[in-house]
């Protein structure tokens, strides 16, 4: 899923509506949480909100949608929830009862984009003390809508974003066909944050690791180990980056696990190898960490939330992973006990924060291919670097949002640049790729143009393809060009030591509904150089390829063959597969 900020995002143009729903005061207050509260605390403004973008593939009804939204909305107690100012000045949680209400037609100025006029309504009706603090837009075409449900970070995270967006989902299908959604109420938030006020204090190594941290730092939270420019805030730089395509993340995992680390732990490696370069100092930063400590919570929409400090001081994987861990174990105490004494979180000019995201870990999950969703950043003035990762099945993607100074744009980004070189480095040369045989090593990678007369000749070097394998080199790079320009394939090719390609293969990925929704693997065009073949290079290919095709959610590998190749398959039976099923073909 893309990470983007409201400045970077193009949206159709459309009439943009929101809707307006109605709101009634209890006067029933409900406790509020250290992270809340000093979210809140820091005023009424525009930008402090979080939005998940979803494009529908049809058109919708308006209403359908309004009630869909209300079953969500229905579901979530922190949803229900707004901030006021008690007597005292403070921010105090409100419980509050919404009902059904109206759509409003956003304007959109002669010459105003589509994006900037959703931000301008987002800061208006998504602030910390806005009643409710979320919103639902529709940008509507007659190609379908653009929805997009956003919220004040008071109130939600992105793994709630997550659930929100899963929730609408889900009602309005059911609505569509009929029926009640009938979604569960979930545990609301205000009760996790009761729950967090009666766990024990922190430990006195805990406090002890905070304090020297911050010490390090100045008395602050950790900041940015290079200059940023002017102190003061400044119009923000946002950098959206794809770091990572669907198959270099999967070597970079790779490394990891060959490394007995974890994908963060090697990314935090990477980090503490540039910051020492660059600076000559660890890695110290802000490091946020869920508090969904049970699988209660996994359900429930809120600002789960905490943060850590991690400080990283060697680039050895074994290292990077106690720092890891400290960081989580520094996050697992009350943050509002440990921070008392500096009066609450020292924040300073140049805070520097990582965030991390797994979306394929996470127990909710929306298609977000087919929905082509984003999460969808506001636009702020700052003075700290803040840095999200997030790791999903189409790779590794971060944004980078800091001071738009001379010198920021310079340091921070020398930073990311080495750091993503560091880290595709990392992946390009990862034991993922890597096959071991008999004191060799061959490289598995996927195929470049310049590779097509290779792929050709081993497709050639065959008594049943020789005399179909004959086209004009231009056909077979046409087709190179199709086959690249779909990530469902990949084209592989074996190297050697000296970079001769001897083995190639087509993988493609197939999705189904048969075999209950099964997704396959089918492999195509299988071939290993004469002088490389019976040494264990095809096993050791398809091995790759079978870990290739687990990695994207296949279940089950097939492969066809010509009837005269009866040693091909006497090799395939040899690794498991059954010649259960007749494969018919006919030229077109």
């Amino acid at each position: 899923m893309r990470l983007t900020n409201v400045a970077h995002l193009r949206l159709p143009f459309g009439r943009l509506l929101g809707y307006d729903v109605r709101v009634r005061p209890t006067g029933r207050f409900l406790p509020a949480s250290f992270d809340q509260r000093r979210h809140v605390s820091a005023g009424d403004r525009p930008g402090s909100w979080m939005a998940l973008l979803l494009r529908l593939p049809a058109p919708v009804d308006l209403d359908a949608l309004a009630a869909a939204w209300l079953d969500v909305v229905a579901r979530h107690g922190t949803l229900r929830t707004r901030f006021v100012r008690g007597d005292d000045g403070e921010p105090r949680l409100e419980e509050i009862e919404i009902g059904p209400g109206t759509w409003t037609e956003h304007d959109i100025a002669a010459g105003q984009a589509v994006n900037d006029a959703l931000r301008e309504t987002l800061d208006a009706h998504c602030r910390p003390y806005s009643s409710p603090s979320h919103r639902l837009c529709v940008v509507d075409t007659d190609a379908g809508p653009t929805v997009v449900v956003a919220a004040d970070h008071s109130h939600v995270d992105m793994w709630s974003m997550l659930v929100i967006a899963r929730d609408l989902l889900t009602a309005l299908g059911a609505r569509a066909d009929g029926h009640d959604p009938q979604l569960a109420p979930a545990r609301p938030f205000a009760e996790h944050t009761a729950a967090l006020r009666e766990r024990p204090t922190a430990p006195e190594d805990v406090r002890t690791r905070w304090a020297e941290v911050l010490a390090a730092s100045g008395d602050v939270m950790p900041r940015f180990p290079l200059p940023l420019g002017d102190a003061d805030p400044q119009s923000e730089r946002v950098e959206v980056r794809d770091v990572l395509d669907v198959d270099d993340a999967a070597a970079f995992s790779a490394q990891a696990r060959e490394d007995g680390v974890s994908t963060l732990t090697l990314a935090v490696s990477a980090m503490t190898a540039v910051t020492l370069e660059l600076a000559g100092e660890p890695l110290r930063a802000v490091f946020p960490v869920h508090s969904r400590y049970d699988p209660g919570w996994h359900e429930s929409v809120g600002w789960f939330i905490t943060n850590a400090v991690l400080e990283s001081t060697d680039p050895d994987p074994a290292a990077c992973a106690a720092a890891v861990k400290e960081a989580v174990r520094l996050g697992s105490c009350p943050l509002e006990d440990v921070l008392r004494p500096w009066g609450g979180m020292p924040e300073a000019p140049g805070m520097f924060a990582i965030s991390w995201l797994d979306l394929r870990r996470l127990p909710v999950r929306v298609d977000a291919r087919g929905y082509e969703a984003q999460y969808v950043g506001a636009t702020i003035r700052t003075d700290g670097v803040m840095l999200w990762f997030i790791l999903d099945d189409d790779g590794l993607h971060l944004r980078c949002r800091y001071p738009d100074t001379h010198e920021a744009r310079r340091n921070v980004g020398e930073w990311l640049d080495r750091l993503i070189a560091r880290l595709r480095r990392e992946a390009r040369t990862s034991p993922g790729g890597r096959l071991r045989l008999d004191g060799r090593e061959y490289r598995l990678r996927r195929a470049e143009r310049r590779d097509v007369p290779a792929i050709v000749a081993l497709l050639a070097d065959d008594e049943i393809a020789a005399e179909r394998e004959r086209a004009d080199l231009a056909h077979y790079e046409s087709a190179y060009d199709a086959v690249s320009r779909d990530s469902t394939h990949f084209l592989a090719v074996v190297t050697d030591e000296s970079e001769r390609v001897v083995g190639t293969m087509q993988l493609s990925i197939i999705p189904g509904l048969s075999r209950g929704g099964a997704t396959r693997l089918q492999i195509e065009g299988v071939r290993v150089l004469a002088a490389e073949r019976s040494h264990g290079l095809g096993t050791a290919m398809l091995g790759w390829a079978h870990e290739h095709g687990r990695a994207r959610g296949a279940s089950l590998s097939q492969i066809t063959m010509d009837r005269a190749r009866q040693r091909a398959l006497r090799f395939y039976r040899r690794l498991g597969y059954q010649d259960s099923h007749i494969g018919l073909k006919l030229p077109l």
